[in-house]
């Protein structure tokens, strides 16, 4: 059933549901004084998290979709990590409190680019400019390719407590294929250090779809994964947009394996892990039970936001960086996603805001519904549309989808709660779909459902 079920709906192109609304529909209606107001209007003492976005990397892999420059020289990225401080100090400012921090992100890129030194003042700034609480999440994203001796010694002296590892593949195959050749070898080397340097929660990223790929080269990465033993796995498909990313163009369409094989591989993974002690978490992460996310997943407080899965269960999310995305009670902001621009803004000590979106009530209605079917797999229609004071019939959006899925076997419904079948969480965006009210007006490329 699961094979007949990807290729019934694999082919749609659906967002993944990071956020609601989705980034195609914010806009520059959202300014920089918007912006400012909400950020005044932060409730006192209430935790928040930070994402800091560092878009520079040495090299291109191909099946990249970041916002991200390439570069072989330090002096770029040690003035962009000046405005970064620069940043930070300008909204705290505007904030007006010392806001309490319980996560911070850095993402890419790839952040490890950036000079100890300039880590180590860059976290210093941020310890200055906010309350980073004593138990926060400081989470960096890592090439294990460049990661240096130094860079690792720095994270653990500034309590960088959990890194992020690409590993995408082991197969020398793909590797080739994608412009990204990374040995076993060299990602235990990171793994062994980080953990002595004190970063001792290590996740891997994973991808499936690339191209030359096959569920036995899936199932071998997955292996070797297994004998470094992280604590949780992300486990993505690879979106091949090549009109919107032109360095894909590299890889050739028919190295790519279609969606049955898609699915085939994704499963394969899936079941691998789940097998060898992993909690599944949502559509895509997996975690050993006593990290905090399977955790937050058994005790119904799993979150979803733009770094995926979480246990960080903060309204607020202040987004420092080029192309970088926050979050107040309020709405979303983008800021400007060029490093140029980026960079004019805060040497002319603006917000770096370039777009957003104020959230209404039904907005804020709908993210409900879809984030807890995307976390739990489950969504109590009559119990969600209470707190919101809203009529439970009106939280289907397109149901003829929904009746497809459940005549297929997908999902049930029972006293108005939806239900993802065991063997059917690979269609959860599917069924989140049916909530999402501007999907029908919307112009963006999504990446294939499977």
């Amino acid at each position: 059933m699961r094979a007949d079920l990807a290729k019934a709906y694999g082919q749609d192109r659906l967002p993944r549901y990071t956020s609601y609304p989705t980034a195609p529909h914010f806009s520059p209606s959202i300014s920089d004084a918007t912006y400012r107001t909400w950020l005044q209007a932060l409730p006192a003492q209430q935790r928040a998290s930070l994402y800091v976005h560092v878009p520079f990397c040495r090299t291109m892999c191909w099946y990249c979709g970041c916002h991200t420059t390439l570069t072989k020289r330090d002096d770029p990225v040690t003035a962009y990590v000046a405005a970064l401080r620069a940043e930070a100090r300008l909204i705290a400012g505007v904030i007006g409190q010392l806001l309490p921090i319980s996560h911070i992100a850095f993402g890419g890129g790839t952040p490890t680019i950036m000079s100890p030194a300039c880590f180590v003042d860059l976290m210093g700034t941020l310890r200055s400019a906010y309350a980073v609480l004593p138990d926060a999440e400081i989470a960096v994203e890592i090439d294990p390719r460049t990661l240096t001796a130094e860079m690792t010694e720095a994270l653990g002296i500034c309590g960088v407590n959990r890194a992020s590892l690409g590993v995408q593949s082991f197969d020398p195959a793909v590797q080739q294929a994608i412009h990204r050749v990374q040995s076993f070898d060299q990602t235990a080397a990171a793994v062994t250090g980080l953990r002595e340097a004190g970063v001792r929660k290590i996740n891997f990223d994973l991808l499936y779809g690339l191209p030359l790929q096959t569920v036995e080269s899936c199932l071998d990465t997955v292996a070797q994964c297994i004998e470094l033993r992280p604590d949780r796995l992300s486990v993505f498909g690879y979106a091949h947009i090549p009109s919107f990313k032109k360095h894909q163009r590299k890889i050739a369409d028919d190295s790519l394996p279609d969606s049955t094989e898609r699915h085939l591989q994704s499963e394969a993974i899936a079941d691998a892990l789940v097998h060898a002690g992993y909690a599944r978490i949502g559509l895509d992460h997996f975690a050993l039970p006593e990290d905090n996310l399977a955790i937050a997943l058994q005790n119904g407080r799993l979150h979803r936001n733009f770094q995926g899965y979480t246990d960080d269960d903060a309204t607020t999310l202040i987004g420092l960086g080029a192309s970088a995305i926050g979050r107040t009670p309020h709405g979303f902001v983008q800021n400007a996603v060029s490093t140029h621009d980026y960079l004019a803004h805060i040497a002319a000590d603006r917000l770096a805001i370039a777009k957003g979106y104020q959230l209404t009530a039904d907005d804020r209605y709908r993210a409900d519904l879809i984030e807890r079917i995307m976390c739990d797999m489950t969504v109590d229609l009559p119990e969600i549309s209470r707190l919101h004071g809203v009529d439970p019939d009106h939280a289907i959006i397109n149901r003829a989808r929904v009746e497809s899925l459940i005549a297929d076997g997908a999902v049930t419904m029972v006293d108005n709660c939806l239900s993802v079948r065991d063997g059917a969480e690979f269609l959860v965006r599917s069924v989140a779909s049916a909530f999402d009210a501007h999907l029908a007006q919307s112009t963006a490329t999504h990446s294939r459902a499977v």
